[in-house]
């Protein structure tokens, strides 16, 4: 129940990952950076966020987009996940990790 754990995560992470990593920090407006990961031509995009997945506090899943249906449909984002990640591989062309 904390949405800020992509941006803990993500500055946690600034100055440890190699340059050939890109890390925002998207608060609720991911929508507004896929210019920037367009442009950064990504193999791979991993989206960290907060949600309700009847785990334990603390505890952590790896989702495929295609699962965010899944859950409750409730976010604090403007655009769906679902649509959002949708968008991001089709525009970045980026691997699904199958």
């Amino acid at each position: 129940m904390d949405d800020f754990v992509g941006v803990k995560i993500v500055r946690d992470l600034q100055g440890k990952v190699s340059e050939r990593v890109l890390l925002i920090e998207c608060e609720t407006v991911p929508e507004s950076f896929v210019q920037q990961i367009v442009d950064f031509k990504p193999t791979h995009v991993l989206m960290i966020d907060a949600a309700i997945l009847g785990l334990r506090p603390g505890r952590a899943k790896l989702l495929e987009p295609e699962r965010l249906v899944d859950f409750p449909a409730f976010s604090t984002h403007m655009l769906p996940l679902r649509i959002f990640c949708d968008y991001v591989e089709k525009m970045s062309k980026a691997r699904n990790p199958d």
